[in-house]
């Protein structure tokens, strides 16, 4: 079932998803409640799994990582075992910020952050010596244009 959130839950998130630094009481403030009734909330998402994490965002090109591909991905093997060494070989790919698997045409799609086209070629040659892929497409993003974290409530 899911968690239900009021008009109060939801000012709280906004508040976290712009700011998770920002201290409790000025949160408390901005939704019009008391430290103690807000902090209780908070506690009560986290438990739910409405929060999951609190991280910091980075960014990107200060950190030398200037090349964002789109990688499309059609499989012709549809088997657990190699679902099951797909998946982990991309959750151990530091590599690969989003992974999605789709209906269509394409059946996966991965969000992939290297430092330049050399680096991902690397990533590309890793992938495909551990796991069977059909066909791969590489998109290079050229400018972002936008990204937020920030889910709309």
């Amino acid at each position: 079932m899911a968690f239900r959130l009021d008009d109060t839950d939801r000012k709280i998130l906004a508040e976290l998803q712009q700011d998770a630094d920002q201290p409790l009481d000025a949160i408390a403030q901005k939704v019009g409640a008391s430290k103690t009734p807000v902090w209780n909330r908070i506690r009560k998402m986290r438990e739910a799994g409405v929060i999951r994490r609190t991280v910091a965002l980075l960014d990107a090109d200060a950190l030398g990582l200037e090349a964002c591909f789109f990688v499309l991905i059609r499989t012709s093997e549809h088997e657990a075992d190699w679902q099951a060494r797909f998946l982990a070989t991309l959750r151990a790919r530091p590599e690969v910020l989003e992974a999605h698997r789709l209906a269509g045409d394409i059946d996966y799609i991965l969000k992939v952050r290297v430092r330049n086209a050399r680096a991902y070629d690397e990533f590309y040659q890793a992938l495909i010596s551990e796991v069977r892929i059909y066909n791969v497409t590489a998109l290079l993003s050229m400018e972002e244009i936008k990204s937020e974290t920030a889910l709309p409530l």
